[in-house]
């Protein structure tokens, strides 16, 4: 297993499905993890209590990453709390109802592009100031195949994964001389709260799992693998990637045309 010891990691979104499985896979590699949510308190305490369950140190902290003032905050008491933040971890998001686009509401659209694409781009700045004057970091986003597969009605989820990727990518350029790395993964479908009503319905299932190769969604625990090896100094020589994981879904896409 990759080792974060004494590192560490600040994770968006990390109450529950993915985010909270990286919480726990840090901090059983060694990490202390400041684990971020922005509605499920309970969620984001049962992850605390998982990291330490494997020997972690975890801080909790209510977060918006839409605030700018609330990301600031954010770092300030996590880093207080645990230390200086080594790895960052962007992966708090919110999906689209299959809305088209002629229908969709400013406040919609807004809301998506602002959590997703804002969002990261917050934590990612707060993240590099904090790093100005030392080297060697790990940033990992987590986009989706969506960032490069269109999808009817999620236009505005797609814009923002899109948009995320060419983040990652730039600020690649922009931090390779500081030794920072970005990278990101490009999750399928996940059998996560947000994917709950496809992954468990039987119906739904007997529907989309024709179109994934494997014929299952991927698990948190999986993601959260790839996500521990990217925040090690195992990927020190990786930078500027997006690792796609979905079972062979984007292989897939448009079989049969």
């Amino acid at each position: 297993m990759p080792s974060l010891t004494d590192r560490v990691a600040f994770i968006t979104g990390a109450d529950s499905g993915m985010g909270a499985a990286m919480a726990e896979a840090f901090a059983e590699a060694g990490a202390s993890v400041a684990i971020t949510y922005h509605s499920d308190r309970a969620g984001a305490e049962a992850s605390r209590q998982a990291a330490e369950a494997k020997g972690g140190r975890a801080f909790v902290k209510q977060l918006d990453v839409r605030d700018e003032g609330a990301v600031f905050t954010a770092f300030e008491e996590a880093e207080a709390a645990l230390g200086q933040i080594d790895i960052l971890v962007n992966n708090a998001g919110v999906g689209q109802g299959g809305t088209a686009l002629a229908d969709l509401e400013m406040e919609e659209f807004d809301r998506i592009v602002r959590t997703d694409l804002y969002g990261p781009f917050l934590c990612c700045r707060e993240f590099i100031r904090r790093k100005r004057g030392r080297k060697g970091g790990k940033i990992v986003n987590i986009t989706s195949v969506h960032e490069a597969i269109p999808s009817p009605g999620s236009a505005a989820y797609g814009a923002a994964k899109g948009g995320l990727l060419t983040l990652t990518r730039s600020l690649a350029m922009e931090l390779a001389e500081q030794k920072i790395n970005v990278n990101a993964i490009a999750p399928g479908l996940i059998r996560t709260p947000m994917t709950e009503a496809r992954t468990e319905d039987p119906a739904t299932r007997a529907e989309e799992m024709p179109h994934i190769p494997l014929h299952r969604p991927g698990e948190p625990w999986e993601v959260a693998r790839l996500a521990l090896y990217l925040a090690s100094d195992e990927a020190d020589y990786v930078t500027g990637q997006s690792f796609t994981i979905d079972g062979g879904l984007e292989m897939n896409w448009g079989q049969g045309a």
